[in-house]
């Protein structure tokens, strides 16, 4: 798998990353149209990506592809059957109200902290705090997203921009295009998960 499939823009790109990159995409298309089969998806793509990372010593990407993998299982048991708090009424997209956004924010705070400090104390990471800024936004916007909180989509908007910097100093030009489009579906994801709440709820100011 880690042999190169074809070059691009001088430098190889293996069928690991190839495969991981199909993977990906489709996985992010279903989650765009509320499709539980993304899930799934997510769990096989996420196993490939943990290991394309591990060999690239991204090992905060790699170990929250590894969360992704495990996660996807209680996402997709969300979307079937999960309900919110205090209402119980089954899963639809809403917005976080100001006390959530404040403990998302602090939790991304704290989050990459720990995972910066831990990447620089027990690995030889060359980019730490810029492996532990895109893993802590990975765990929080997955958790968003599992829960349908329409506040997912901006976040992924940021973590994504950020992931292309990253991939594009570590050389993993298939997963920077990869992630292009990552930034460019965030946009339509918000988009069309805006449009879903405003005919389910009514108008919003």
């Amino acid at each position: 798998m880690l042999a190169t499939a074809f070059t691009l823009l001088g430098t190889a790109v293996s069928w690991l990353e190839l495969v991981a990159f199909v993977l990906a995409l489709a996985n992010i298309a279903c989650n765009v149209f509320e499709i539980h089969w993304g899930w799934p998806l997510t769990i096989v793509a996420s196993a490939l990506y943990a290991w394309l990372f591990y060999a690239s010593k991204l090992y905060g990407e790699a170990g929250v592809n590894l969360f992704f993998a495990v996660t996807a299982l209680w996402g997709w048991w969300q979307w079937l059957h999960g309900h919110r708090a205090g209402s119980g009424a089954p899963l639809r997209i809403e917005r976080l109200d100001r006390r959530g956004l404040q403990w998302c924010l602090l939790g991304y705070a704290l989050l990459w902290l720990l995972c910066a400090l831990l990447l620089r104390s027990v690995t030889d990471s060359e980019v730490p705090w810029a492996d532990g800024f895109v893993t802590a936004g990975s765990v929080v916007g997955t958790v968003l997203l599992a829960r349908k909180f329409i506040d997912n989509w901006p976040l992924w908007l940021l973590v994504n921009a950020a992931s292309v910097a990253l991939f594009a100093y570590k050389g993993l030009q298939l997963t920077v295009l990869l992630y292009v489009i990552f930034f460019l579906l965030a946009i339509w994801g918000w988009l069309g998960w805006k449009i879903r709440m405003a005919s389910a709820t009514g108008p919003t100011p």
